[in-house]
C-alpha cells in the first residue's frame, strides 16, 4: 500500500452518524424509486400478467382452451399488486444498484472502483438469463408435464382437468424467476469472495461433490415438487459452479502476474 492509497482512505473516512446518514439516503431513494415504478406497473398489471401467462399458452397449445380462475373476491386484486411489485424490482433495479455503488464506491480504493463496475453490470445480465431460461424453456417444459395429467372422462373414469389459480401460477412463475435469477448470481458472487480471497480455485474443485449434493437439495427446495423444474434449476447451477472455477481461477492468475510485477520492480 503506497502513500497515494494511504492519503485516499484518510481523506474518504468519515464518522459513523454521516455513514448513517448516507445510508438513510440511499435507502430512502431506492425506496422511492420502487414506489414510482410500483404505481406506474400497477397501470400495466393486466399487461404484465398477459406476458407471464405466455409459457402457459405455449404448453397448452391452441387446442386447449387458456382458462385460469380466482376463488375468493379479493384474490385477483391482490395478485396485481404482487404483479405491481415484481415490475417495479424488475424496473427500479438500476437505480438500487447505482445507489448500492454510490454508497460502496467512497471506501474503495480507486482501481478497486473501476474492477467492481463490471459485477455491477453483470448482476442484471446474469439475472435477465436466468429469468429467460424460466420464460422461454422451464416454464413451457413444467406447464406441458402438469397438463398431461389431465383425464378426460367416460368408460367409468373421472374426468380430470387443470383448472390453475390466477395466485397459484403467477406465485410460481415468479418464484421461478427470482430462483434463477439470484442462483445465476453464483459466478459474480465467487469471483468478488475470490477478490478479497475468501475462496480459491482449489477449495472449489475439492468441495465439488458437495456442491453437487447441495444444488439438488437446494433446487428441491426452491422449485415445484416435479422434475422438470428441479432438473432445469440444478443443471444451469451446475454449469454456472463449473465456470465459476474458470473464473475464480482467472481472478488468482492476474493476482499472481500482478505480485510477479511489484517483486520484479
Amino acid at each position: 500500500m503506497n502513500q497515494d492509497d494511504l492519503d485516499e482512505i484518510e481523506a474518504s473516512k468519515a464518522p459513523l452518524i454521516e455513514h448513517l446518514i448516507e445510508l438513510r439516503s440511499r435507502l430512502i431513494k431506492s425506496v422511492i424509486a420502487i414506489l414510482i415504478c410500483f404505481i406506474i406497473c400497477i397501470y400495466f398489471a393486466s399487461d404484465i400478467f398477459n406476458i407471464l401467462i405466455r409459457p402457459y399458452e405455449w404448453a397448452a397449445g391452441p387446442q386447449h382452451p387458456l382458462e385460469l380462475i380466482y376463488t375468493a373476491p379479493q384474490e385477483y386484486f391482490f395478485t396485481q399488486l404482487k404483479l405491481a411489485l415484481f415490475g417495479a424490482m424488475f424496473l427500479a433495479f438500476p437505480v438500487i444498484a447505482s445507489q448500492v455503488y454510490m454508497f460502496v464506491a467512497p471506501g474503495l480504493y480507486k482501481n478497486e472502483r473501476g474492477a467492481f463496475l463490471p459485477y455491477l453490470i453483470a448482476t442484471p445480465v446474469l439475472f435477465a438469463i436466468g429469468a429467460c431460461l424460466v420464460y422461454f424453456l422451464v416454464m413451457p417444459m413444467a406447464m406441458t408435464f402438469f397438463l398431461s395429467m389431465e383425464q378426460m372422462g367416460g368408460d367409468g373414469k373421472a374426468a380430470i382437468k387443470h383448472l390453475p389459480k390466477v395466485s397459484e401460477y403467477l406465485g410460481l412463475i415468479m418464484v421461478l424467476i427470482f430462483a434463477f435469477g439470484f442462483v445465476f448470481q453464483l459466478p459474480v458472487v465467487l469471483t468478488l469472495l475470490a477478490r478479497v480471497d475468501l475462496v480459491s480455485a482449489q477449495t472449489l474443485r475439492e468441495k465439488r461433490k458437495w456442491a453437487v449434493v447441495l444444488t439438488f437439495i437446494m433446487a428441491a427446495v426452491l422449485t415445484p415438487p416435479d422434475p422438470i423444474s428441479q432438473i432445469g434449476l440444478a443443471v444451469p447451477t451446475l454449469l454456472l459452479y463449473e465456470f465459476s472455477i474458470l473464473a475464480v481461477r482467472a481472478v488468482e492468475r492476474r493476482r499472481e502476474e500482478a505480485r510477479a510485477e511489484r517483486d520484479a520492480a
